[in-house]
């Protein structure tokens, strides 16, 4: 029974989410450099379709995984933005002027860096938004194994930059991650879009309705060309904060969604993103521009960023550091906004469809990421023991 109670804490704890991404990398690494090779990259690729007299859609198994199941993890960033921008962190400008500078520092610089090593080679250049992005779960897991010695205030400052770095990744995605636009598919999406508008005006209290919407607009959009994680977001924030009765469609959603897309549909994605083929691969590969200027995005990138930017938004007046952190532990949480993996995975999903570039951008976000966590987490622990010695902001 003790054994039972003591996994049942592990499971709640805020770095089961991040463990569960460890393991699903390391499984899909493991898988992919394995005799079961073929098999995986069989499966991803064996073809789904969902078709009405010939008309539907139909794509192998990695995008149904890319664009629907993140689909769901970016309706979830949408709630959670909505409740934030409405009655949470960022509710008040003056709250979010710290974390929000910091976070667009954190993806100017990564892209620079990328962007520096990657420029004139038109075959590359175009990813240069791997490493702009950071992973909630992963970098909020690793600050939840330091534990007390990190101030709560640390945890606030990391997830507002966090989540506004994701509603950075959304507005990159819609600007520059559409091909192929069908104008006539977008016009479709502009029916169940009025039906979203129609239901929150109301202050419904019932969920799926406007859910089933949601599926119908993703499908059009989907079809349109515009990345179809937009019409989770977008459906997301037309789910009502509040309905006429006073409850809370949005949180309902909001805390039912989120342990299924911690413990399931990330894990998935990164199973299936992950998967590093290392064979023929040597320190070599990894000084190549494309992984490199992820790996070094991620690093160097993110952390001139986001500590660099707060470091002046302090000095100048603008905003304080949070209560009770020092700038050393700063510094830790900027190491840590390098964890891109799953949003650095996704987007480089959208900027190259080559497996052979997908493997050189795997291996710079698994390098990136796994230094950023280490150097985060050593820097924190040993930040958290001099707590009490922050250097006046």
């Amino acid at each position: 029974m003790t054994l039972l109670k003591a996994i049942s804490r592990f499971v709640k704890h805020d770095a089961f989410g991040g463990v569960l991404l460890i393991l699903a990398a390391a499984a899909a690494l493991l898988v992919a450099n394995s005799p079961l090779e073929p098999w995986y990259e069989g499966a991803l690729e064996s073809r789904l379709s969902i078709t009405l007299n010939g008309e539907g859609l139909q794509k192998p198994l990695i995008l149904w995984i890319n664009d629907g199941l993140m689909a769901v993890f970016f309706f979830l960033i949408g709630l959670e933005l909505k409740y934030e921008l409405m009655e949470g962190k960022l509710r008040r400008p003056s709250a979010a002027i710290l974390p929000g500078l910091a976070a667009a520092g954190g993806m100017i610089l990564p892209a620079l860096v990328f962007a520096a090593l990657n420029w004139g080679n038109p075959v590359t250049i175009g990813g240069w938004a791997i490493p702009a992005a950071t992973d909630i779960a992963f970098a909020l897991g690793v600050l939840a194994l330091v534990g007390s010695r990190a101030p709560s205030s640390l945890k606030v400052f990391l997830l507002t930059l966090a989540i506004l770095d994701d509603l950075g990744a959304i507005v990159i995605i819609a600007l520059f991650y559409t091909a192929d636009l069908k104008v006539e598919y977008l016009l479709m999406a502009l029916a169940p879009l009025a039906g979203l508008v129609a239901l929150n005006l109301r202050g419904t209290h019932r969920v799926a309705p406007a859910l089933l919407l949601g599926v119908v607009m993703w499908v059009f959009v989907l079809k349109s060309g515009v990345h179809a994680t937009l019409a989770g977001v977008i459906t997301a924030f037309l789910i009502p904060l509040k309905d006429r009765f006073g409850k809370s469609p949005l949180h309902t959603l909001e805390h039912g969604l989120s342990l299924y897309v911690a413990y399931l549909i990330v894990p998935v994605f990164a199973f299936a993103n992950a998967g590093v083929i290392l064979q023929g691969m040597s320190i070599q590969s990894l000084l190549a521009p494309l992984p490199l200027g992820v790996a070094l995005g991620l690093v160097l990138g993110k952390q001139a960023g986001v500590f660099g930017v707060t470091y002046l938004v302090v000095r100048s007046g603008w905003a304080r550091l949070p209560a009770g952190a020092n700038w050393a532990q700063i510094y830790g949480v900027a190491c840590l906004a390098g964890i891109g993996f799953t949003m650095s995975l996704f987007i480089g999903s959208l900027s190259f469809s080559s497996p052979a570039l997908m493997n050189e951008v795997r291996l710079g976000v698994l390098a990136g990421s796994l230094i950023s966590a280490v150097m985060g987490y050593a820097v924190l622990m040993l930040a958290g023991v001099r707590a009490g010695k922050a250097l006046p902001a």
